[in-house]
């Protein structure tokens, strides 16, 4: 199975209250990539960067197995830059910079040698930009999932409902599904959610936990009681990641895959807020990740 992703990689200054981190490598695709390649080594990036972005890093990634014949590489012109600063409770963050750099004129075009991926993450970006994408496959995938955010409600409405009619799966926060639906209950926006076309809704609640929507079903998946949380960027990505990684290296899709995979996806973003950046992800062991997903299970073991 092959999953293909779309979004950014770049470079980030993060300060939180265990530290301060100057340039370090970050973007969507960066931490969907690396998650997922815990779980299968097919997997294929579109997203760009500028000449300034690390040979090195470029390197590491395709010896996890990841395919980087869609990423652009812009001579003469810098990577995005994100810069932000996290209070003191870890849930909320100012941004610092925003610099768009060769991701202003990012105009992704499919490898036909990617026109076969059987999963899609589509991470955030223009809802003009994931709409794109889905109408360059010739072939429809198992599954597309798509990320978005508060901002592309807010300045594009229109773009993200047409493009929402074309994908399977929606991963957002619970704050984001409130505004997309309408709707104060999470039960009740998932409903209002499935109106606008996707299949599947994951919805995120931070330290607490996520909600898998399927039709009449819905599972929960608590968060991971950490002692440390030292940088929580990129976790959602990561948790996107493992989420999609572990679908993609089972044989069907069905919501008891999806259950595990969200289990999966917890576990591997629990890990990534442990450390700043990719410090964390880079280092893993299937016996961590193993022993990770088992700690998920005792949390909500019982017997009645």
């Amino acid at each position: 199975m092959s999953l293909l992703t779309i979004g950014t990689m770049a470079f980030d200054d993060i300060e939180t209250p265990f530290g301060k981190v100057e340039k370090v490598i970050g973007g969507a695709c960066t931490y969907i990539s690396w998650a997922a390649s815990y779980f299968l080594e097919d997997i294929q990036v579109v997203s760009i960067v500028g000449d300034d972005f690390p040979n090195e890093e470029i390197d590491l990634l395709k010896s996890r197995g990841v395919d980087l014949e869609g990423l652009e590489i812009v001579p003469n012109k810098k990577s995005f830059f994100w810069s932000g600063r996290y209070h003191d409770n870890m849930n909320q963050r100012d941004t610092l910079v925003t610099e768009l750099n060769v991701l202003a004129d990012f105009d992704p075009v499919i490898p036909e040698s990617y026109q076969e991926a059987e999963f899609v993450m589509l991470g955030n970006l223009t809802p003009e930009i994931q709409l794109s994408v889905v109408k360059q496959l010739k072939k429809r995938p198992k599954l597309v999932a798509i990320d978005t955010m508060n901002f592309w409600m807010d300045v594009a409405w229109d773009a993200l409902h047409e493009t929402l009619k074309h994908v399977d799966m929606l991963i957002i926060n619970d704050d984001e599904a409130r505004q997309l639906s309408g709707k104060y209950s999470l039960v009740h926006a998932a409903e209002e959610i499935f109106k606008k076309g996707p299949k599947y809704l994951i919805i995120k609640k931070g330290e607490h936990g996520a909600f898998l929507f399927h039709e009449d079903k819905i599972f929960f998946a608590p968060a991971m009681p950490l002692a440390i949380v030292k940088d929580p960027t990129g976790a959602g990505d990561t948790f996107a990641g493992g989420f999609m990684g572990y679908i993609a290296s089972q044989e069907e899709v069905s919501f008891e895959v999806l259950k595990t995979a969200i289990i999966y996806g917890s576990a591997m973003a629990s890990y990534c807020v442990e450390e700043f950046s990719l410090d964390k992800l880079k280092n893993l062991s299937q016996y961590e990740i193993s022993s990770r997903v088992n700690r998920f299970k005792e949390l909500v073991h019982f017997i009645v």
